[in-house]
């Protein structure tokens, strides 16, 4: 059981009471590395715009990435009644998968607080207040609803900048829903309550004026407008959320629209290139500024094919608008949402798209979507062109630019999948970057390629079928190939070999999916990742074996969501009782149950933890001597929720272009996969 609560559920959705006094606990403190000591736990949620994060102080922040990454309000949020407060140290305190309750009481009155983001692209919470006379007498008191705007701008490393205040001012106002409305963040309520009487008030705070556009199409039935009530938001909520029940991990129950609930609430209609970003989230945008890779939106976006296809699809629209008619995309956007280039030029980054657009198409026959325009950055000033040229231009950018080195394999450029990939390898980095090949991405794109060959052919370009699919058998050869006896091998230098005498995961389950390793030697590599790499390991395999990797302080293992996906897909149909065990390692029971007193990982969690012959197990990575870390923000990121529910699809032989095998229940609007 974890130290700060247990699940329960609120409005009848899983929820998470935290019940730890975080004043007096010392487990409450943990360390963010880059900045002081704290026993500050929070969570955040949202909607389609406005993300909502409650602390265990029953205090709000509100995030707004519409034009760029913005703090609107930084721990505020109080309601008064009489000499009783929201805020205060001991309240009971709830985490929902769209919202917060908080509860308190004294001897005359008692006090319910429900802040909610709404469904839908709303840039506000409602909150919900219901007040109730404990007195055998009337009472007359009154009530305060105070929030405090405190804009700051994420710059890009160094962190959130607080806004001038002839500058600062980003419209908030707060409303009694049929009443006052005032941009001062505070309404002042008399309220005469009978003994025992209830009563609720419903408010509203946020940029009020800021018009939510029309649901989009695909969106649920009765999908609420922009003045839709309390109750509404909630029944469209547990009406989308997906619904699972697995023999093997029960857990599966809870944790599927828990994890639905909150990488949906984590996107941001784009004001700027329109569509939808799903920003990975956690230290990388709120803490450091920028939103990256663009690989990481497209890989959270694909669970949504099988669940919100539409929004899945408005992110791969969104993400493609990052590049240039080149074909080219950006390592990540700044702050302000301009490409940002100067750290990575990854070489990867175009099979993400190409995987989307193929797992899109395999799950909702959508040729349609191909053929409407996308925009292209506007630093390109280049005019838009249909999504499947936009495509085909990515392919083309992979295959003659990125392209292939000495031995065949797709060359590696500064970076792949894994950014350290190249500090790594031992091999001087310049020459690295000239000449280095990478065999995860030539095992990537041999999945990958075959994959987009079939969009394009329904596409009717039979041409870039045809050298798509070429070019992915060619690479399934060579890395195939690459198998060393114990495993497969990672990449190459002028004149050195990367991962002979060391196991890199990442390459591994890649090697198995694009069909490069024979049934009989995948179960061998599998059983060797299981006595290796995942060996006494709680939360899942390291990402190298047995020598250290970047990402630790001193150089220790980590374990990473996205690799950790793979494995589980790589094992489903191989070894599939493994397949479970290691989906199991992923779920936040799983973290919980390993590291209670750690609350990352026990309702969001990072993109990678420590490994448990680190100094701090079950924590996150660092890389404090370059002002960067994880632990600085380690919860939200959106590996902790995406790759699970990916992985437990993969499970359930979810695939673009098959028909599923089942073993486990999972329904959503989009699919229903039965046991």
């Amino acid at each position: 059981m974890s130290s700060y609560g247990e699940w329960t559920t609120a409005y009848g959705l899983p929820a998470f009471a935290y019940t730890l006094d975080q004043e007096r606990d010392p487990r409450a403190e943990w360390d963010p590395v880059l900045d002081p000591p704290t026993r500050r736990h929070f969570a955040h949620v949202g909607n389609r715009r406005i993300t909502l994060v409650s602390d265990n102080y029953g205090l709000s922040d509100l995030f707004d990435e519409h034009t760029g990454l913005l703090w609107l309000t930084r721990r505020t949020g109080v309601t008064r009644v009489g000499e009783l407060s929201s805020d205060i140290s001991g309240s009971e305190r709830i985490f929902g998968p769209t919202f917060a309750v908080v509860r308190v009481a004294d001897e005359r009155v008692a006090l319910e607080r429900t802040v909610l983001c709404p469904e839908g692209e709303q840039p506000w919470v409602l909150i919900r207040l219901r007040v109730r006379n404990l007195l055998d007498a009337p009472a007359r008191l009154e009530l305060t609803e105070e929030w405090a705007a405190r804009a700051a701008r994420v710059e890009l490393i160094t962190g959130p900048v607080e806004c001038r205040a002839d500058a600062g001012d980003p419209g908030l106002e707060l409303e009694l829903i049929g009443g006052a409305r005032t941009r001062s963040g505070r309404l002042a309520l008399p309220l005469e309550l009978a003994a025992g009487e209830e009563r609720v008030l419903d408010l509203r705070y946020g940029l009020l004026g800021d018009p939510a556009p029309a649901p989009a199409s695909g969106s649920a039935p009765g999908s609420p407008s922009r003045t839709a009530t309390f109750e509404e938001s909630l029944a469209v909520l547990r009406a989308r959320l997906p619904r699972a029940s697995a023999a093997r991990a029960p857990e599966a129950e809870r944790e599927i629209p828990w994890h639905a609930a909150l990488l949906t609430g984590a996107a941001c209609a784009d004001g700027v290139l329109g569509g939808h970003t799903l920003d990975q989230g956690s230290c990388y945008s709120f803490r450091h500024g920028f939103n990256g890779a663009a690989r990481d939106p497209l890989q959270h976006a694909l669970p949504l094919v099988y669940i919100e296809p539409d929004l899945a699809l408005s992110v791969l629209r969104n993400t493609c608008a990052w590049g240039g008619p080149d074909g080219d995309l950006p390592y990540a956007l700044g702050p302000d949402k301009r490409p940002w280039t100067d750290l990575f030029r990854p070489s990867d980054q175009n099979l993400w798209a190409l995987w989307l657009a193929a797992e899109y198409l395999g799950a909702t026959g959508d040729e349609a979507a191909f053929h409407a325009d996308v925009p292209y950055h506007p630093v390109h000033e280049a005019p838009e062109v249909p999504l499947g040229e936009n495509l085909r231009r990515q392919f083309r950018f992979f295959a003659d630019v990125v392209g292939r080195g000495e031995h065949g394999h797709v060359r590696i450029l500064n970076a792949d999948w894994n950014d350290m990939a190249i500090t790594e390898s031992g091999v001087p980095r310049e020459v690295m970057i000239a000449q280095g090949e990478s065999v995860l991405n030539s095992a990537m794109a041999a999945w990958v390629l075959p994959r987009y060959a079939t969009l394009a052919e329904r596409l009717g370009d039979d041409a870039t079928a045809a050298e798509a699919r070429k070019l992915g058998e060619e690479l399934r050869d060579l890395v195939a190939g690459e198998w060393n006896g114990r495993w497969y091998r990672r990449a190459y230098g002028p004149g050195a070999v990367v991962g002979d005498d060391d196991l890199w995961l990442e390459v591994q389950p890649w090697a198995i999916l694009c069909g490069a390793a024979p049934p009989e030697r995948a179960v061998e590599l599998l059983r060797t990742i299981e006595q290796t790499s995942a060996a006494d390991s709680p939360l899942g395999a390291r990402l190298r074996w047995p020598a250290r990797d970047a990402y630790g302080p001193g150089g220790v293992g980590t374990i990473w969501y996205a690799i950790n996906m793979t494995l589980v897909w790589a094992a489903a149909e191989h070894l599939p009782d493994l397949a479970w065990d290691w989906w199991r390692r992923m779920t936040l029971a799983a973290h919980t149950a390993a590291y209670p007193d750690v609350w990352e990982g026990t309702l969001s969690g990072p993109d990678a933890y420590l490994a448990p012959e680190t100094g701090r197990p079950g924590r996150t990575w660092d890389l404090a001597e370059v002002g960067v870390a994880m632990q600085a923000y380690p919860v939200a990121n959106l590996h902790s929720h995406s790759q699970p529910l990916l992985a437990y699809l993969r499970l359930l032989g979810v695939e673009p272009f098959r028909r599923p095998r089942g073993g486990a229940r999972f329904a959503s609007r989009a699919l229903e996969v039965g046991p």
